[in-house]
């Protein structure tokens, strides 16, 4: 797409001049709206006001990942301003803010794309903004346009200079130009380790997350869910709730009871006393040990798909077996899921920490049965989101609470909803079969069953695609309809084979079959996704012929990897960096990983020791490729927090299933890592010249595979079902 299909210019009441985007259908309309009232909507990126103030809207959701950051890197880059200067603001809903990435076009955050996809837009938006700012410049001098350099917010000629702010009318003014953008070598900001900029507001309360939301004559509801999912309510006895001191109401939201009351507490406890009749129906006699028996024996016949069939893998005499086994796992965000909305004039506002205000807009419409038009979504700060917040329940629960009771309305979940209303990491189990020679690996047969996150979740997805100018009810039919292709293998999954239909190894014989599966217990998207349980399988089960082959377990992974350079740099940084090879401390183990996800590349090796039950992590050395680096601070800081994530999965955490209930109800049984027990982390990264990818996810599917690679090396014990630590005390 030409720049100047996208970028338009806007003249608004006052003399702010603002440069926009209008990628979605409703772009000519927002702009004519804008000269006729003076006002900016949220459909642009750089607002700049004759008070020299320089507002920039940020598309992209700041979840801690450092998009507030990174984005305004880029815009400034070519802006020629200090990002500190910014003033930054969040963009709502709105179909101008789609993502750009091809495979999502929905306003979302995920998929680590955030810096991909913003790459080109961001900068040609500062750099448009920057040469019209040097026209007006040279345009009020008299003077060639040669002669105005921007620099530091200000347009100069010698000793003369003008700020932007003084700039605005004659800038708004000027036609907008082609731009060509700066050349890497030129670069000021980008590449650059800069502070962040969320740090303040963080530190000093100012800024909001959704906790924060407060709206005259707010109420705060707590919804009382059925105890297994899929249950119905047949009634509930709310007499001693209502009783309660600070109570508003009680009211039934669906198969949900919903208390408000004046305060959290107030209404918490008072939930406390209502008595429900639940009907729990087939999910409450879901048990975990019956699934993982039930995948193990679907893995013994054909999968319902192939994925992958290179050569004659079901052919060759398989000298080798092993299955592998991935719990169900939560995302366990610091801020637990809520959401405020109000119902007024006709309209509803809905203020959440969503991921997705794309769909949480088309979600909220939906339930309430209002047009797109009239619903705002305001997105706010998130606590944390791994996939989590891309999924709104939440959002939708407050807006049909705000419904029914007519006043502004906060839904709060406690710890407790989160762990046991989550959508899931899907159980996984896959039986492997492979087969070696002297000195190489020549077959491999991989049968992966897992449940389709695309078929359950997909219709939220696929009806905020539909154009906001659609009738409703094709807008659900299209939800409605798009995921069964999902459901029984029509349509492979991506999600759920990413990372293991596309093995990067030069195996001659390599056959990747899957098989969907339906159960119940609802999934989504975890940070890294299908990569995150792929990745542990098939580089374990690799670590296993690599072996048996005698051959030694980084060696053997780089003539594997011939052909794929950008897996071979960040394998060999992260050997020479972690001194492969060299001698470690008697019962310290040593092991290897490398994947690539999202666009990018990244190589782990952990070394660690086993005393019993518990596993010690001395230290993950980690390499990165991820393209062109925009903050290298952010990158280092994303391999930390990929790390600590990994290993919280890796050892601890599962979702236990029994009689439908969730068994995991707070972090006592749900563990994260503790500080005591973080290793030391390095990141290093190879400089690279390619577009920007993502670093959000990729450092997590090498952690596990590493970690067990390197309890084997210390033990001798393989490890093929996680989490490690329950295994080891089995």
């Amino acid at each position: 797409m030409r720049r100047r299909a996208f970028l338009q210019l806007g003249v608004v009441g006052g003399g702010a001049f603002v440069v926009g985007c209008a990628l979605g259908p409703t772009g000519g309309a927002v702009w004519r709206h804008l000269r006729r009232t003076g006002e900016f909507q949220p459909n642009a990126w750089i607002r700049i006001l004759p008070d020299d103030t320089i507002i920039f809207t940020l598309d992209r959701v700041e979840m801690g990942q450092g998009t507030t950051t990174s984005h305004a890197q880029m815009v400034c880059e070519e802006l020629e301003v200090d990002p500190r200067r910014l003033r930054i603001e969040y963009a709502e809903a709105s179909r101008a803010y789609d993502n750009p990435d091809k495979q999502i076009k929905i306003q979302i955050t995920g998929g680590s794309t955030s810096t991909a996809a913003s790459w080109q837009p961001l900068r040609e938006a500062g750099a448009v903004a920057r040469e019209m700012l040097r026209a007006a410049a040279a345009a009020r001098w008299g003077a060639p346009l040669a002669e105005c350099v921007a620099r530091d917010g200000a347009v100069h000629r010698g000793a003369h200079q003008l700020r932007y702010g003084q700039l605005c009318r004659e800038a708004a003014a000027q036609r907008v130009p082609e731009v060509a953008l700066k050349p890497p070598g030129a670069f000021r900001l980008i590449g650059r380790s800069l502070d962040r900029l969320d740090i303040r507001p963080k530190v000093d309360g100012s800024g909001i997350y959704g906790m924060d939301v407060r709206l005259p004559g707010m109420v705060t509801a707590v919804l009382i869910r059925p105890p297994v999912r899929g249950g119905r309510l047949r009634g509930f006895d709310a007499s001693a709730a209502r009783a309660r001191r600070g109570v508003v109401d009680v009211v039934r939201i669906g198969d949900a009871v919903a208390v408000a009351a004046v305060g959290y507490w107030e209404a918490r406890t008072a939930a406390d006393l209502v008595r429900c009749d639940w009907d729990e129906g087939h999910g409450g006699t879901i048990e975990s040990d019956q699934l993982f028996a039930a995948y193990e024996r679907l893995t013994e016949q054909p999968g319902t798909e192939t994925v992958r069939d290179d050569g004659h893998a079901d052919r060759v005499a398989h000298t080798h077996e092993a299955i592998y086994r991935l719990p169900y796992l939560a995302h366990a965000t610091m801020e637990p899921q809520n959401a405020t909305a109000w119902l007024h004039d006709g309209r509803c506002e809905v203020w959440a920490p969503t991921q997705s205000p794309g769909i949480s807009r088309f979600r909220v419409a939906d339930a309430i049965g209002f047009d797109l038009d009239d619903v705002a979504i305001h997105t706010t700060l998130i606590g944390g989101g791994f996939g989590r917040r891309g999924l709104v329940d939440y959002a939708v629960e407050a807006a049909r609470v705000a419904q029914r009771l007519r006043r502004p309305t906060k839904v709060v979940w406690s710890r407790e909803d989160d762990q046991q209303n989550d959508f899931y990491r899907p159980m996984a189990v896959s039986r492997l079969r492979g087969a070696i020679a002297p000195g190489k690996i020549v077959a491999w047969h991989h049968r992966l069953v897992c449940q389709s996150i695309i078929a359950e979740e997909g219709g939220d997805f696929a009806g905020a695609l539909v154009p906001n100018a659609a009738p409703r009810a094709l807008r659900r039919m299209v939800a409605d309809s798009a995921p069964r292709l999902f459901v029984r293998g029509t349509l492979a999954d991506s999600t759920a084979i990413e990372g293991a239909a596309d093995l990067p190894y030069d195996i001659p014989n390599l056959r990747v079959e899957y098989t969907p599966t339906q159960t119940g217990i609802p999934v989504g998207f975890w940070r890294s996704v299908g990569h995150s349980h792929n990745a542990f399988v098939t580089e374990g089960f690799l670590d296993e012929l690599i072996h048996a082959a005698g051959l030694d377990p980084y060696r053997a992974r780089r003539d594997l990897l011939a052909h794929h350079p950008r897996h071979r740099a960040v394998l060999d940084l992260a050997a020479e960096k972690a001194g492969w090879g060299t001698p470690l401390p008697r019962g310290v183990g040593r092991g290897i990983a490398v994947h690539m996800s999202f666009g990018s590349y990244c190589a782990q090796v952990i070394e660690a020791s086993v005393e019993g039950a518990r596993v010690k992590v001395h230290r993950a050395v980690v390499a990165f490729d991820c393209g062109r680096v925009v903050n290298p601070g952010l990158v280092a800081a994303q391999a930390e927090s990929a790390v600590i994530f990994g290993l919280s999965a890796a050892l601890k955490q599962r979702v236990t299933v029994r009689r439908g209930r969730v068994q995991e109800t707070n972090f006592g049984s749900y563990q994260a890592l503790r500080m005591f027990e973080c290793p030391a982390i390095e990141t290093h990264i190879v400089p690279s010249s390619e577009p920007p990818s993502g670093i959000g996810e990729p450092g997590v599917p090498p952690v596990a595979p590493a970690l067990a690679a390197a309890i084997f090396a210390a033990t001798g014990k393989r490890i093929r079902r996680l989490p490690i630590e329950p295994e080891l005390r089995a």
